[in-house]
């Protein structure tokens, strides 16, 4: 099956749709998938859910798609860096599942396995286990979470080969793989795309069993995420 194409927006065509549930890899902005983020948001499909650690920054990434209002919710372990998302949130114009960073990526990762839910005991005592079951194990409490399966997942990986096998680089490689088995069509942007076996097995960090289209984006912007701060007089 041939898995490379052309654009980001030809990889997207006939694959996303309104309503749908995606899920998007990164990291703050490192590892975001930027090219197919920005087909995305050019493809003008609207109301959909996105499960990603965060909600990018304002006028990058994620960011882009709740300037255009086609987000109605975000499953979110962290949403500090975007004044957009706060201020929709805050006004009712946005839904937020906020989901603890560790059992977000547990629930991409049992998604993509097969598992329909598991027990933890983060966020037990919390507004975080509201309207979940809770049942005990050995004396403790744990709260019950279902695994997250979504319509289409947008990843960004180093590099390809042409079956799809990928190899993330450094940091990049965080919740991009749980995005990327947890979808029912995975998407991948990459910066690389070499011949099969030239990639060594031991490199191979996601099968590509996983991975339906691949888009090549030779030169990705990748911004960095830069600490702010308030000025004191005199300093």
């Amino acid at each position: 099956m041939k898995k490379l194409y052309p654009s980001a927006a030809a990889a997207l065509q006939g694959v996303v749709a309104d309503g749908q549930l995606l899920a998007v890899g990164g990291f703050g902005l490192c590892g975001i998938p930027e090219a197919l983020i920005d087909a995305l948001c050019d493809s003008g499909v609207k109301d959909l859910t996105v499960v990603s650690n965060n909600a990018g920054v304002d006028g990058f990434g994620l960011g882009k798609l709740l300037e255009t209002r086609q987000i109605k919710k975000m499953i979110s372990s962290y949403v500090g860096e975007n004044k957009e998302f706060e201020r929709q949130y805050l006004a009712g114009e946005l839904e937020l599942e906020f989901t603890p960073q560790g059992t977000l990526a547990e629930k991409l990762r049992a998604g993509g396995a097969g598992i329909p839910a598991f027990f933890t005991k983060t966020g037990v005592g919390t507004l975080v286990a509201e309207g979940k079951e809770l049942r005990e194990f050995d004396g403790e409490t744990y709260v019950m979470e279902r695994a997250l399966v979504t319509d289409v997942s947008l990843v960004k990986a180093h590099r390809a080969d042409k079956s799809g096998n990928l190899q993330f680089r450094l940091t990049a490689r965080n919740f991009n793989p749980a995005a990327a088995t947890a979808g029912k069509v995975c998407i991948v942007e990459v910066e690389e795309i070499v011949e099969v076996g030239e990639i060594a097995p031991d490199d191979i960090h996601l099968p590509g069993i996983y991975v339906h289209r691949i888009v090549h984006n030779t030169n990705p912007e990748k911004r960095i995420e830069k600490r702010t701060i308030t000025e004191k007089a005199g300093a």
